[in-house]
């Protein structure tokens, strides 16, 4: 299925995950073998010795392809337990103004281990509610951050704002978002809905061209 058009000028979410798997992870590997070179994006390129029950530094995708080999197991990353998800939902929920930073390649990494080294992960369906939970969270932020600052104009929740006032993630006249704290994935896929978002925004706070000089007359 081809891309929209919209999109022929960004990453696709496949390439970032290929992108994502040069992020380093660690594992315990079931075999010994000494250091090896590899083509990465590591500067050195070396990786090992492999010798268990020692922990070795990877290359994500190394690391997936040793799993699907059952060849190692992968260690979790500190910030993808059951704890530290509720501990970023919590923020999210309570943070109205703006997105709580993540791991760049937070939802990439998290997909791939859930996919192929759910067994290394403590408690993987709860992980994977929770993923679910967090990003629904921050995409309905985004949808509930439209609220234009012209005082003629309703905001989301028919409150009026005042003309110059911090709107959350938009600016105050609705012209861009702040998109501090979001991961490049969660970017390239909303591109589509935020252009036509800013597209709205746009027609709703400009003039209409006969309030600027009038209607000519025959």
């Amino acid at each position: 299925m081809a891309l929209p058009a919209e999109l022929f000028l960004s990453p696709s979410p496949q390439e970032l995950t290929f992108i994502a798997e040069e992020e380093l992870i660690e594992i315990v590997p079931s075999f010994s073998m000494s250091r090896v070179r590899l083509i990465s994006a590591s500067p050195s390129g070396v990786y090992g010795p492999f010798q268990p029950p020692s922990k070795a530094v990877v290359p994500l995708w190394l690391a997936l392809s040793l799993k699907r080999k059952k060849k190692c197991r992968i260690i979790c990353p500190e910030w993808l337990t059951v704890e530290n998800l509720e501990q970023l939902m919590q923020a999210e929920k309570e943070n109205s103004e703006s997105f709580v930073p993540l791991p760049r390649h937070f939802i990439e990494v998290s997909k791939v281990l859930l996919d192929v080294a759910a067994s290394d992960l403590a408690s993987p369906s709860e992980l994977h509610s929770l993923l679910l939970s967090l990003r629904h969270i921050r995409l309905a932020k985004i949808r509930t951050g439209l609220r234009p600052s012209n005082p003629s104009l309703p905001s989301a929740n028919n409150a009026p704002t005042q003309s110059g006032a911090d709107t959350g993630p938009f600016s105050a006249g609705g012209e861009y978002l702040k998109l501090t704290g979001l991961t490049p994935i969660e970017i390239v896929e909303m591109r589509s809905f935020l252009g036509g978002v800013m597209g709205m925004m746009k027609s709703l706070t400009d003039k209409p061209d006969g309030d600027a000089g009038g209607m000519d007359q025959d």
